[in-house]
């Protein structure tokens, strides 16, 4: 009988975890199987807090649970506890200033990665068999490339928004965590709605700048990663897909994912005089600046990238990329000048697919120094299922693929 943990030894879990667990029915699809949820997700009975304790004292216990997570009890797995996120999710760290910073088992010395740092830190400690959370500039992609994970943004809108606590609503998606491929494809197919667009997979682009943006380090294991995956997939066009505009890319990102926090979770800061922690308080109050023609100019901006890897990834053709253009930086790391640059070299290869809504698959693929890296592919819209089927035939055909290490 699956049970709540009764230790924490990554501090993964929230001090408003749950005491006993929702248990799922005795057969499905994920029958057997444990998950945990993101600080932000609707259990009926339950209170959620963002990451900030404040939030949770003013809050009400919700009347019914999140639909995506209802859809798993419903398949069979059981809900044992709720994971720490970073506050209000606008952060890519992986730390709390009220609740603390989970620990990266696979790398202890380093973060895990955020928004959704709990559910990686859970996941990766075995504490359960995979876990939801929320990708808005990279919560999942993130977590997942520096935590040694599988990592699932869907396309936008696939997997039910419905219970859960909205931040910029036209980039939010629900995202999936997983150790083990098999189970990381079994919970996407629980979870995504519509009908999939699916086809082979008959075309792969390598994004060539955004590989040129990785530590040295990194991209050596990356480049042997292509290497040893490359029999499995169409011949890689190198192409320079973003190039000198990725700056501008990310700072249309920036402002649009600003401009929709005042609508969202602003307010309530604002009319509560929440007290924030260090970084999220600047974003906060920078986000509030933002204005409607800095907003307008940004969706323009957002067309022409749509249009742009739109008609790159067509359906059949995937995109590959690191999933992050550094390693987790070590833990201590000030929400000052340096995590500015770890934060704005990231959204930079983030923002691809959260503008363009399109599913993008983080794979575990390397451990440099100590630490992991994951390499990532974007499909098309629709396209999420061949993503999740090409995790795990990556997985069965490429042997050491999950443990090939470069010193």
């Amino acid at each position: 009988m699956i049970s709540v943990p009764d230790r924490d030894p990554v501090n993964a879990l929230v001090p408003h975890t749950l005491k006993a667990p929702l248990t799922g029915r005795k057969q499905g699809l994920l029958a057997g199987t444990s998950f945990m949820v993101k600080d932000m997700f609707a259990i009926a009975g339950h209170k959620v807090s963002n990451g900030n304790p404040a939030w949770y004292a003013h809050a009400r216990a919700a009347p019914l649970t999140a639909r995506a997570l209802q859809w798993l009890l419903d398949a069979g797995a059981t809900c044992t506890g709720i994971t720490i996120c970073d506050e209000f999710f606008y952060s890519v760290l992986g730390a709390n200033a009220h609740y603390g910073q989970p620990i990266n088992s696979r790398s202890p010395q380093r973060v895990t990665g955020g928004s959704s740092c709990g559910s990686a830190a859970a996941v990766a400690a075995n504490m359960c068999d995979f876990a939801l959370g929320s990708d808005t500039g990279g919560s999942i992609r993130v977590p997942a490339s520096f935590s040694g994970l599988y990592g699932l943004r869907p396309t936008h809108g696939r997997i039910s928004f419905e219970g859960v606590t909205p931040m910029a609503p036209s980039f939010d998606t629900v995202g999936i965590l997983a150790r083990d491929a098999e189970l990381f494809r079994k919970v996407g197919h629980a979870l995504l709605e519509g009908d999939p667009v699916y086809t082979g997979i008959e075309r792969l682009i390598l994004a060539e700048d955004l590989f040129r943006h990785e530590e040295p380090e990194a991209e050596q294991a990356l480049w042997h990663t292509m290497a040893s995956i490359g029999p499995a997939l169409p011949s890689p066009e190198h192409r320079i897909v973003a190039g000198d505009e990725i700056d501008s890319w990310r700072n249309a990102f920036n402002a649009l994912q600003a401009y929709e926090l005042q609508s969202t979770l602003l307010p309530f800061i604002k009319s509560h005089s929440v007290k924030l922690g260090p970084g999220i308080k600047e974003r906060f109050a920078i986000a509030a600046q933002v204005t409607p023609a800095e907003a307008a100019a940004a969706r323009a901006l957002r067309k022409k990238i749509v249009q742009r890897l739109n008609e790159l990834v067509e359906p059949g053709t995937l995109i590959v990329l690191p999933t992050t253009p550094t390693l987790p930086p070590e833990w201590g790391i000030p929400d000052g000048t340096a995590f500015a640059s770890f934060r704005a070299k990231t959204l930079g290869h983030t923002c691809l697919a959260g503008h363009a809504g399109l599913p993008q698959i983080s794979l575990p693929v390397a451990e440099v120094a100590g630490c992991q890296i994951g390499l990532s592919f974007i499909g098309w819209k629709g396209g999420d299922e061949a993503l999740l089927d090409l995790a795990v035939s990556l997985r069965l055909t490429s042997t050491g693929l999950l443990t090939s290490t470069v010193t």
